[in-house]
């Protein structure tokens, strides 16, 4: 009865939320939109901000946005309600990546493994997917972001699966900004499917032993979607210090960057620190320089 009453007053709250003024103001709160919506940064800026260079920005940054529970625990507020924040800092992270000169953001949504979480939240989770993704089909058109999701996409809801397509139909044709969405996503699962295709058209006939190599396979994972499918630069939030079965084959050669920051506070400066961190070091991917 408890576990009902939780899931109706989280569906209660999710429902109402977009007739109410959005109001963190609590402990951990988000910095203040204001702040930035009106930033200085605009698309075909000549030079980024704190001395980066725009010549050596990642193409593709990848995220796994942890610490939502937390924030939201810290911050006296429900689960749904982190789940929430978390997902209004993603679309803030992307548009700043995308006005600095990234091409790429990915997103590592929901893992396979999340099923094993309790009902009601994952209820809550697929719900908020829906939703957000339908309210923001306009902005991203007026944005020309393109969106992606990938995944198993298995035990997604039928209504979830349905926004999925029309949201990919609606940006499918932009090319300059790329934001992909991890859902039931799993490295290994990725890395498996791409295993089990090559095998099948090698039974075909439409692929020979000599004919499979790196680029091959790369050809068959769910990032053949994108222009740069390994991210140059992984960033994961609340302190955590694992990859957690994302991106397994394409974070061979990926900067890692760690932050303690729970997602829902890892705003503008804190992602600039991150480019910092990346542009100070040394890619030799496995070579001498």
């Amino acid at each position: 009865m408890l576990s009902l009453l939780c899931f109706l007053l989280s569906l209660l709250f999710l429902l109402l939320l977009p007739c109410l003024r959005p109001c963190f103001s609590a402990k951990g709160s988000l910095k203040d939109k204001k702040k930035i919506d009106k930033g200085t940064y605009v698309v075909g800026e000549e030079e980024p901000p704190k001395g980066l260079r725009r010549e050596l920005m990642p193409r593709h940054v990848a995220v796994i946005m942890d610490g939502n529970r937390r924030w939201a625990k810290q911050a006296g507020l429900l689960t749904s309600q982190g789940y929430e924040a978390g997902a209004k800092r993603l679309i803030e992270f992307a548009e700043l990546c995308f006005k600095l000169g990234i091409n790429t953001v990915s997103a590592f949504a929901f893992s396979t493994e999340n099923w094993g979480r309790h009902k009601i939240e994952v209820k809550c989770l697929m719900y908020l997917f829906q939703r957000y993704l339908k309210s923001k089909i306009q902005f991203f058109q007026s944005k020309e972001i393109r969106v992606s999701v990938i995944g198993n996409l298995a035990k997604i809801p039928e209504s979830l699966l349905g926004i999925i397509t029309e949201i990919e139909d609606a940006t499918k044709s932009y090319k300059k900004k790329h934001l992909i969405l991890a859902i039931d996503y799993s490295g290994r699962f990725d890395i498996l499917r791409a295993c089990k295709s090559i095998v099948k058209k090698s039974e075909q006939g439409l692929i020979r032993e000599e004919e499979v190599d790196e680029t091959l396979l790369e050809r068959e994972l769910q990032t053949k979607c994108t222009e740069f499918p390994s991210p140059d630069l992984l960033i994961r939030t609340s302190g955590e210090q694992r990859i957690s079965n994302f991106f397994l084959w394409q974070l061979a050669y990926t900067e890692l960057f760690f932050s303690p920051v729970l997602w829902p506070d890892f705003d503008k400066d804190k992602l600039l620190d991150a480019l910092d961190s990346y542009q100070r070091r040394e890619r030799r991917f496995g070579c001498r320089v």
